[in-house]
């Protein structure tokens, strides 16, 4: 049987009080991070693939299905406004297409052919980094699109929750983080669910960070989408230019588009 699909290590939840169910279902989250860090030094082998295809152009692919592909597109979607990268840098497809973030499209992920399928709008080359997404690892949907990726010389990546699983088998960089049964038998939108955002979001903002998207700690390429987000680009700038008029920080900020630009401008123009 699949680690995932093993039976709790909790019994009759449905008798337990909110605070029971709560608490053993926190003591559970805590394994996480614990299985993740045992994971770390695939997460660098992906990484470092991608960062160098991204240097020539490349873009990284997240595939999945149900919570596995919704994952991968919450973290595709966070990185255009975060570090102010392209739209089509990062790109998550779901099996059953978009309708499917919403609303289950469970039949979708049987197709062997599908998830290939989809890649194809996007012209997928050699440049790019595909990762297969599912935390049983036997997904078809998946499975068939990081084996005909890798068939064509694409680098391919996984991030599952079972051990030697075809997925894995199917990548040239599994990750496999195996954080054990789930508190409701099966249910890996919890256990698997947590491992995969956290994976994927080092994945994401390591490769960013490498990539020059962040000065220090901040974001310094964030798009200014809300007023949120201007006030905390004007108290960087504000920081990185010794700057201690609030408003002539944003206007710089609005004037140039990003806190990179405001920076590079105020200091060259003080030269």
């Amino acid at each position: 049987m699949k680690v995932t699909e093993q039976p709790s290590k909790y019994s009759d939840l449905d008798k337990m009080s909110t605070l029971e169910l709560l608490e053993n279902m926190n003591r559970e989250d805590k394994t996480v991070p614990l299985a993740v860090e045992k994971c770390i030094p695939q997460i660098e082998k992906i990484v470092e693939g991608i960062v160098e295809r991204m240097k020539r152009g490349g873009r990284l692919f997240y595939l999945g299905a149900g919570t596995s592909g919704r994952l991968g597109i919450l973290d595709a979607s966070e990185i255009p406004p975060t570090y102010g990268a392209p739209f089509d840098l990062v790109i998550g497809l779901i099996a059953g297409g978009d309708s499917a973030i919403r609303r289950a499209v469970e039949a979708a992920e049987d197709s062997w052919e599908m998830g290939w399928n989809d890649m194809q709008q996007f012209g997928v080359d050699k440049d790019d980094v595909v990762i297969g997404i599912a935390a049983s690892g036997t997904t078809p949907y998946v499975i068939g699109a990081v084996q005909e990726a890798r068939k064509r010389g694409i680098l391919t990546g996984c991030v599952t929750c079972n051990p030697e699983s075809p997925l894995a088998a199917a990548v040239d960089i599994p990750i496999e983080v195996v954080v054990g049964p789930e508190f409701v038998t099966g249910s890996t939108r919890m256990k698997s669910g947590t491992a995969q955002k956290l994976v994927l979001n080092m994945i994401s903002t390591t490769t960013m960070i490498r990539l020059g998207h962040v000065k220090g700690n901040k974001m310094v390429d964030m798009q200014l989408t809300n007023a949120k987000l201007v006030d905390r680009g004007t108290k960087m700038i504000m920081e990185e230019a010794k700057i201690t008029d609030y408003e002539f920080a944003k206007s710089l900020l609005l004037t140039h588009g990003s806190v990179r630009k405001a920076v590079d401008f105020h200091l060259s123009d003080k030269k």
